[in-house]
């Protein structure tokens, strides 16, 4: 089996010249002409009550502009909570996964703005270029584009260093783990990923069952394995034991070993797949985990309690 996939790709590369980059990204599983937010009914992981519902002058849809090397790309992004705080507020900038846009990944915005109480901590998000609603093609130096336009945003309206959160969501955990190794506007404060995966390189070597170099067939870079080295930044990991799209043992217990900075703590969900974490873990544990992260007092007897 594994010599006919081999000689597929071979063929492939030979005759086509097209490298498996593409499959990395998703972005319209379920296309959509505007945004509907908590009024989304299309797939999504997981919902939350509407007595959880965020008031419609708490959000705000809007468009920012990211610039690739001169190619400039309008920017479909979401901010949870009052814009005019943004100058006080700690803010957590979420960056999503590999498939659809932001009205399937809302409810884990959402559940973010309930930290600690709801609106504690700002919340914003976006739709990577060719997601969405945003305009372009998805690319890696897009993605890390992008996260860079919507910190930029931030910090235009205020936001220093000290008060930025980073968190990344499967493919996400790679603009994260970039901007926060090699900082540009805003050097975040700390650094949440959750199912992490090592580099584009070992997800292509897990997906093939072979060792087989994936610069044969990709040109992908990224490499989080490589730059969570550089990090020295608090680092919180989460991850499901059970993933089986992004394996716990061969990216996320990569990434997390190689963290050498001043702080790092492990969450290691117990029978969580790769997109349910939340509901495995609970709401209001997760949210306790991510408010003791974010305040300084979250301790390796809270995650055990927590498993």
């Amino acid at each position: 089996m594994k010599l006919i996939i081999l000689f597929i790709l071979f063929l492939i590369f030979l005759t086509s010249c097209l490298k498996m980059d593409d499959f990395l990204y998703n972005p319209n599983v379920h296309p959509i002409d505007n945004y509907s937010l908590h009024n989304y009914k299309g797939e999504v992981d997981f919902r939350l009550s509407d007595s959880l519902k965020i008031a419609d002058s708490m959000q705000h849809l809007f468009t920012i502009y990211s610039n690739l090397n001169g190619d400039i790309k309008r920017i479909y992004a979401l901010y949870i909570g009052d814009i005019q705080r943004i100058a006080t507020d700690t803010v957590i900038l979420y960056c999503h996964g590999n498939k659809n846009h932001l009205d399937f990944y809302y409810p884990r915005i959402q559940l973010l703005s309930l930290t600690g109480w709801k609106h504690r901590f700002g919340v914003m998000s976006f739709d990577y270029r060719g997601y969405g609603l945003s305009e372009g093609k998805p690319s890696e130096e897009g993605l890390y584009a992008d996260t860079e336009a919507a910190i930029k945003w931030l910090k235009e309206k205020g936001l220093t260093d000290d008060r930025l959160i980073i968190y990344g969501f499967s493919m996400g955990t790679a603009p994260a783990t970039e901007l926060s190794a090699n900082w540009r506007h805003l050097k975040p404060a700390k650094l949440i990923l959750e199912a992490p995966f090592a580099s584009a390189e070992v997800f292509f070597q897990d997906a093939v069952g072979l060792a087989l170099p994936g610069s044969y067939v990709m040109n992908l870079k990224i490499d989080n394995a490589k730059e969570i080295q550089k990090i020295q930044q608090p680092f919180l990991w989460i991850h499901g034991t059970n993933d089986n799209f992004i394996s716990i043992k061969t990216h996320g217990e990569v990434v997390f070993r190689n963290y050498k900075g001043i702080k790092k703590y492990g969450l290691r969900v117990s029978g969580a797949n790769h997109s349910d974490i939340q509901p495995i873990l609970g709401f209001e544990k997760y949210n306790k985990i991510i408010e003791q992260f974010i305040v300084g007092n979250l301790n390796y007897d809270n995650l055990i309690k927590a498993e």
